[in-house]
């Protein structure tokens, strides 16, 4: 057995007995996914102040992706409502709130580094959170030799579940990934997962925000993250 298959199976291995629970049961339609955050590369002196918890909430084909700072006012969320055409990234950083309205199908502003990354599909399974999960290996254009894994099930019945992020492609709920945003490496592992009632309000355009280019809400970002 080869170094990289036994790496890949101890990495499923070290998924599938972290700590996670279930608040419902399988192919829930409406909820909250919480998912810890962990940072690669340098951060700087800023690693403390960053977002350590992402609540995604979901109800049908709509999804929330929620990233708050634990101090500061500030966060980044990322709404899709395909419903009312809302493809929106919101962020607030102290007194300033922005919005950019992106087009379906658009990479949303600070996700630049992750256009044109390959994804592909392997046939190894895992279980996270009670859910059955597929693996797939994602390279990024510029840096073929390295690989991500990322782990999605399908047993969670949103539609279309990453319409609004660089996993278009993925047709099933993400429960361990990665994302490039801006510069910075995040990676998300899902926590609990809970059958809730969620409101049609969540999912509405969020009102008190300025509408700005999407060059300038993605220089907000870069501030945020760097």
């Amino acid at each position: 057995m080869g170094i990289r298959a036994v790496l890949c199976i101890a990495a499923a291995l070290l998924i599938a007995g972290s700590s996670c629970s279930t608040k419902g049961t399988k192919n829930i339609s409406e909820g909250e996914i919480h998912y810890s955050i962990e940072y690669s590369g340098n951060m700087g002196s800023f690693r403390d102040l960053m977002p350590k918890t992402l609540i995604v909430s979901f109800k049908d084909d709509k999804i929330l992706f929620d990233i708050s700072a634990p101090i500061g006012n500030s966060g980044i969320m990322n709404l899709s409502n395909p419903e009312k055409g809302f493809f929106d990234t919101y962020i607030s950083l102290l007194t300033m709130r922005y919005y950019y309205p992106a087009k379906q199908g658009e990479t949303p502003p600070g996700f630049e580094t992750m256009e044109g990354i390959k994804i592909r599909k392997t046939n190894r399974t895992t279980e996270i959170c009670g859910f059955e999960c597929k693996n797939a290996e994602v390279t990024l254009p510029g840096d073929w030799d390295k690989v991500y894994e990322i782990w999605y099930t399908d047993e969670i019945r949103v539609r279309d579940p990453n319409m609004g992020n660089p996993f278009s492609e993925i047709n099933g709920v993400l429960m361990s990934f990665f994302f490039y945003l801006g510069d910075a490496e995040m990676h998300f592992t899902a926590e609990t997962v809970y059958r809730k009632e969620i409101s049609d309000k969540v999912f509405e355009r969020k009102e008190k925000y300025k509408r700005i280019s999407r060059e300038e809400i993605a220089k907000f970002i870069d501030r945020m993250i760097l």
